[in-house]
């Protein structure tokens, strides 16, 4: 997964400023943010690993790969790494077609349950990932996180 990482998971649409604990934009810890500078690469890639769980899990629950020779032109397309795994990977994808007239099916990807739009996935998985990021925060530091 270590391809797709940026320098920061930051999405340019902090929360943690309003005084949420976890991020909507990235869904990192407050203290992560604040301390992201100063964090050395074990310490970003243990964040990242974390992100990126959370973001598979979400995946794997909301689409699935339908066309796998077609999925895999996409990622060619893209100039994404074929070597990640798919859940990631069809997160990167939905994240560049939102804009796009097309269903996703015509990407090699399928909705689980009701079909929806690419942006109104992309929505509801990163609402997934924020509820499952808040649990963890709460399950790990013991206390709320709204």
């Amino acid at each position: 997964m270590k391809t797709l990482q940026r320098a920061t998971p930051c999405v340019g649409i902090c929360s943690t400023t309003y005084g949420d604990l976890v991020c909507r934009g990235c869904k990192r810890y407050a203290h992560e943010i604040v301390q992201w500078n100063g964090y050395d690469t074990d310490q970003r890639d243990m964040v990242w690993q974390r992100l990126l769980a959370l973001r598979a899990e979400t995946v794997r629950c909301a689409l699935e790969v339908v066309d796998q020779v077609r999925f895999a032109e996409v990622l060619i397309g893209f100039g994404l790494p074929v070597d990640e795994p798919w859940p990631v990977l069809a997160y990167e994808v939905l994240r560049r077609i939102v804009r796009r007239e097309q269903p996703i099916e015509a990407f090699g990807l399928s909705a689980r349950g009701e079909q929806v739009t690419a942006l109104a996935l992309l929505r509801q998985i990163d609402a997934d990932i924020y509820q499952r990021a808040l649990a963890h925060y709460e399950h790990s530091y013991r206390v709320s996180a709204q």
